[in-house]
């Protein structure tokens, strides 16, 4: 019998799946890890697992503590139901830009949620150092009762990426792995993928593909933080080097626009039956152009983040597309008649 014994359990292990549109683009094996299988909806949840481990293990998190965290959406998720099947309460600080459908998977959690104005990270008001405030203020209370996940910059997200991740990706490529491309929040799968795979494959070309509006791209290829354009995509994308990114074995960085990447996530659904978010779709993109750079015949990995269910409002909505002068292909605008 294959049973696992709780949420914690069935984190990881998700399948690689071949994606047909873009290994026929380019004439290479294209994959992608599934990484919406996970069961809390989203790759986050590896993240949120490897940060709650390493403090369950320092003792930075207690039995019947609180869990504290700043996140666009999704590794709040993971560890508000992570916190639910171990015993600990969840509070999440969140922008109020990102997605309804998200907002409200997180109360559904039981999460307390506080929304706040999204503004850069150097405004104090940043949603990720109103919650180490927060967490501040609680143990000043009682202390010891709270710990701040800090998913950005507590090295512990790499390091989980690096131990479970990336050997899964090798074992699935039985070590035939050519490159590997994703996009980036913390920095946490990019850098401990890479990390892993670079280990045991040093000629594996490791990239980073980057939503329009975000620096890491510019950063990677001139050594500078400056962000040009904007995306609708949330959770990816960053105006910082985090203590995760840092030192990331990266080769190749590109920027890449909403108008790129979005066809790919309405082409996925309408032509692979795989509904998924809008940092998908940036992978995707850029699975599509490392395959170009390193030529027919080779194996691409990159990783479907989470489902498209979390974006409906925005992703698969005709009118909100065209407010953006973004493409609606025509099966969807049939879907939904002005």
């Amino acid at each position: 019998m294959d049973i696992r014994q709780d949420f914690a359990d069935a984190v990881g292990r998700t399948p690689l799946i071949r994606l047909r549109r873009a290994s026929e683009l380019t004439g290479c094996d294209v994959f992608a890890k599934c990484e919406f299988a996970n069961p809390g909806g989203s790759i986050k949840d590896r993240t949120a697992l490897g940060l709650l481990l390493d403090a369950e293990k320092a003792g930075a998190l207690r039995p019947g503590g609180t869990i504290v965290e700043g996140t666009a959406g999704n590794t709040g998720i993971g560890l508000a139901l992570l916190g639910a099947s171990r015993g600990y309460r969840t509070i999440i600080t969140m922008p109020n830009t990102q997605s309804r459908e998200k907002i409200d998977a997180l109360r559904v959690t039981g999460a307390e949620v506080h929304l706040v104005p999204a503004v850069p990270y150097a405004n104090p008001g940043h949603y990720a150092h109103v919650a180490r405030r927060m967490t501040e203020e609680l143990n000043e209370r009682t202390p010891g009762s709270a710990w701040f996940a800090n998913q950005f910059d507590n090295t512990a997200n790499r390091d989980f990426h690096e131990a479970t991740t990336g050997p899964e990706i090798f074992v699935q490529t039985a070590g035939r792995i050519d490159g590997f491309v994703c996009s980036t929040g913390t920095g946490g799968t990019l850098a401990g993928v890479g990390r892993y795979l670079k280990a045991n494959k040093p000629g594996v070309c490791v990239a980073l593909a980057d939503p329009a509006g975000s620096a890491l791209a510019n950063y990677v290829n001139t050594g500078e933080l400056k962000a040009e354009g904007g995306s609708i995509t949330e959770g990816i994308g960053s105006s910082r080097v985090t203590a995760n990114f840092k030192d990331a074995p990266i080769n190749l960085a590109w920027s890449i626009a909403d108008a790129e990447s979005l066809p790919l996530v309405h082409a996925l659904l309408a032509e692979e039956g795989l509904n998924v978010g809008g940092s998908s779709g940036v992978n995707v993109a850029g699975a599509i152009r490392l395959a170009r750079e390193l030529g027919k015949g080779h194996t691409i990995v990159t990783l479907l983040a989470d489902a498209g269910t979390r974006y409906q409002a925005k992703l698969f909505n005709p009118e909100f597309l065209r407010s953006k002068d973004l493409p609606v292909p025509e099966w969807l605008a049939r879907a939904f008649p002005q």
